[in-house]
Formats: C-alpha cells, structure tokens, sequence
C-alpha cells in the first residue's frame, strides 16, 4: 500500500498524544473528530487510540504537572479518563457516532485469552459501526508491565485488529533530519521499509512534562507496524484532515510487502 491508496483503506488506526488534547488544546478534539467522522462516512473502519487522561485531570486534581508517584498517576488516570471520553462522545454526538472504551495493558496482550478477547471486542464495535477509543489502562498498570507509551500500543492494536493504516499524531508535521528547530532540518516524506535511518538526529515531539513519547517512540512504533504489515503515516494532528484525505504531507513509512 501507497500513500496514495490512504483513500482505499478500509481499516485505520489514528493515534493522538496527550499534548494536542488537553489544556490548551483541548479544542483540537472537536477538529479530530471531524476528520474521524468524516473517514468513517466514507465507509472506512476507524479505531482511536489516545493518550491524554492523566493529562487532562490534573487542573481537577489541582496538579501543576504530571505527578512523578504511582499511586497519584493511577488516580489521576481515573479522573481524566472519565473526562476525556465525555469530551470525546459530546464532540462525536453532532455526527451520531457513539464512542466505546477500551481499556488495555500490556498484560492482555501477551496472555492469549485476554488478547483473543480484546480481538473479538473490537471486532464487534467494529462491526456495529461504534467508534472504539482506545488508552492503557493507567488505574491498573504498574511500571513493570506498561506498555510505556501509546505509540507501541497504537502499532499494537494495529497488528491485532489488521488494520490498513496506522496514522501517528503529535504536534510537529513530520519526521525531520534533525529535531524541526534546528537549522538545515530537513522534512522526511517517505521512509522505504528496513530503512534504519542512519544519520537522522531523532529529537523529541510532544509537550514536555505532559505526555510520555516523542520522535524515537513514534519512529519504533512505526517500525514495529510496518514490520507487521501496516504501513504508516506519521504528521500532526492539525493535519489529521489533509492526511487522512490523501494528501501528501507527513512521513509515510513502507510497511513488508
């Protein structure tokens, strides 16, 4: 699959960062959902993975960042959950899509139970046309058995459902040959699969002190995909409408043929 076969996929994942939900661009949700109901309009299968819970409870817990203790992150994750599916189902009633929530570890991924489980889960929200919003379940994961960041869990969930496309979304555009403030750094429109990108200086994307991934996560996530078969774009979620319409923007990464 090309870029140019955006269009003719039939089951995608689109993956957003904590940074471009919560605080001050919490309204951005409003504008991803307009592009996720209009993909899903067109016939396509659309799954959502997002970060943003612990994020978008800490003015309610009154917290000035995001807590360094287990305990706080676990209650934290509880708060802002419940809030952020409520801001995300209030944006999707004006298109009558109905939001399911998915909550995973990395634990019911590795147990094939649990795994076959989730499958058949998102399977059925799938076919009962639900839109399934998907997070690790922050309440109940504990360092040792994180999945460390939604971007490996976004490739994840991609292998598991078989999906078409995964779409990563942060706040910067593209892959750069250098962190995108720095001069001479150049965009990276298309990376061939196996490519290891020697040479590229790989920086950070994301709000500091909000989410927990950057450039290196989405780039080993999107190696991960596309190892697995899906091939990936990678852009910012102010694009997430241009991208997901097929224009050439963003980093697309070739997935094994």
């Amino acid at each position: 699959m090309s870029r140019d076969a955006v269009l003719s996929a039939k089951r995608i994942v689109v993956k957003v960062g904590s940074s471009s939900v919560s605080g001050g661009n919490v309204g951005q949700i409003d504008f991803l959902v307009d592009a996720l109901a209009a993909t899903q309009a067109r016939g396509a299968e659309v799954v959502l993975v997002s970060s943003g819970a612990i994020a978008t409870a800490l003015p309610f817990l009154e917290l000035a960042g995001r807590p360094g203790d287990l305990a706080t992150q676990q209650a934290a994750a509880a708060v802002g959950q419940n809030i952020l599916i409520n801001r995300y189902q209030q944006s999707l009633r004006r298109y009558s899509i109905i939001a399911g929530q998915v909550l995973l570890t990395a634990g019911d991924l590795e147990n094939p139970t649990h795994r076959s489980n989730a499958q058949r889960a998102m399977e059925r929200l799938l076919g009962l046309r639900i839109l399934p919003i998907v997070n690790e379940n922050d309440t109940v994961a504990t360092q040792e058995i994180r999945f460390g960041d939604n971007d490996r869990l976004a490739a994840l969930v991609s292998e598991l459902i078989r999906a078409d496309l995964l779409v990563l979304l942060s706040d910067v555009d593209a892959l750069y040959t250098a962190p995108p403030g720095e001069p001479g750094a150049v965009r990276i429109p298309h990376v061939p699969f196996g490519d290891d990108l020697a040479g590229v200086k790989i920086g950070s994307i994301g709000a500091a002190g909000v989410g927990t991934g950057g450039a290196g996560t989405k780039v080993s996530a999107a190696h991960y995909a596309t190892e697995h078969g899906t091939p990936v774009l990678l852009t910012s979620t102010a694009n997430v409408e241009a991208a997901l319409s097929g224009e050439g923007l963003g980093t697309w990464f070739d997935a094994r043929a």
